[in-house]
């Protein structure tokens, strides 16, 4: 029998706060326990990855309780901003981290001083006391061995599967447009209003699919300015959707725009093209991986630099106004789509990693 203890933030079932690293998550102790895995799962309350002084001392009382010499998953969410919690547990528990985005990457390593460079030395710690590394795309693996001088033979990359799923049933003019994650600073929602802003003239809508309530401010700053902006008829912000309403949402799609400032894979990418969807998106982190998979060249879409929204307004003019374009990315994510793995693949590595760590 094998057995695995993770360790994830609560909510990983929360559909009022879906996310891309909750759902790696959970397709992946989902599938552990279908290849003959027992999954003990711990989710643990707390502001992640700032936590205060009760959640670092709830993930320490889940950890005491593990037995010796287990296998430990654990979610970087949990784990990277808290050394003074992992550290210790290093020779008593084989813990394997599972990085979906270095936080050291999202405050700014090397930093020469202040507290952003702290942050990054405290993941530093965590990820040196971890026995292995999983990361969720070879972008990820790549910066950590750059910025934390890692062994690479302790980091492994397994990259995100996607669902099958029907082919979008796209209009011809490509005027629908989706945009699916947290409306937040991160995923860039002010940078494409300020490009859409720029191309009024053409014809084109836009629903946002995603939680409202992560930064309520920027949420509120957003809707006045589309209403300000008379695109309130035009874009609409549908907050959280799953299952067959986000299906729906994805069958009526003709392109899927994902502006983010940081991206370290970008499931949303590839659950665009499992639909055969083409992709307008920020040239950050793992997107071009994403998008890319493995025939460079024959890119399903367009990348454009994060946070220049002049150049995310030119792209879209484009897809707008040139069929034969809209024609070339749409057979582009027909061949991406025949390339795609299925969760199964992800799981199976991350499985063979915990072998490995458990022999």
């Amino acid at each position: 029998m094998r057995t695995v203890h993770a360790v994830v933030p609560a909510g990983l079932t929360d559909r009022g706060r879906p996310s891309g690293g909750n759902a790696y998550d959970l397709r992946v102790l989902t599938g552990l326990g279908e290849l003959g895995w027992t999954v003990c799962l711990f989710e643990v309350d707390g502001t992640w990855p700032t936590p205060d002084r009760a959640a670092r001392c709830r993930l320490s009382g889940v950890l005491a309780c593990i037995p010796d010499g287990s296998p430990v998953l654990l979610d970087g969410l949990v784990a990277c901003a808290v050394p003074e919690v992992i550290a210790p547990e290093r020779d008593r528990l084989r813990l394997v981290t599972l990085v979906h985005l270095p936080l050291g990457h999202e405050w700014g390593a090397g930093a020469p001083d202040g507290q952003d460079a702290a942050r990054c030395e405290r993941e530093r710690e965590v990820l040196a006391a971890a026995t292995t590394l999983i990361t969720t795309s070879r972008w990820t693996r790549a910066w950590l061995l750059d910025a934390y001088g890692l062994d690479p033979d302790r980091v492994h990359a397994a990259p995100p599967g996607s669902e099958e799923a029907a082919e979008a049933r796209p209009e011809p003019s490509g005027s629908r447009l989706l945009c699916v994650g947290a409306v937040t600073p991160t995923k860039g929602h002010d940078v494409l209003l300020d490009a859409l802003s720029r191309i009024v003239d053409l014809p084109w809508s836009l629903t946002c699919v995603g939680a409202l309530d992560i930064d309520p401010g920027f949420v509120a700053d957003l809707a006045v300015r589309i209403g300000r902006a008379g695109l309130d008829t035009r874009i609409t912000l549908a907050g959280p959707c799953g299952g067959d309403r986000l299906q729906t949402m994805y069958a009526v799609a003709d392109l899927v725009l994902v502006p983010s400032r940081i991206e370290s894979y970008g499931m949303v990418a590839t659950e665009a093209l499992a639909r055969g969807i083409p992709v307008i998106g920020s040239d950050v982190g793992g997107l071009p991986e994403a998008l890319d998979g493995p025939t460079p060249g024959d890119r399903p879409g367009l990348l454009v630099p994060p946070g220049d929204d002049a150049c995310l307004a030119a792209a879209l003019r484009e897809w707008i106004t040139d069929p034969d374009l809209r024609d070339r990315l749409r057979a582009a994510a027909r061949r991406r789509r025949a390339t795609l793995d299925g969760w199964s693949a992800t799981t199976q590595r991350v499985s063979e990693i915990l072998d490995e760590v458990a022999a």
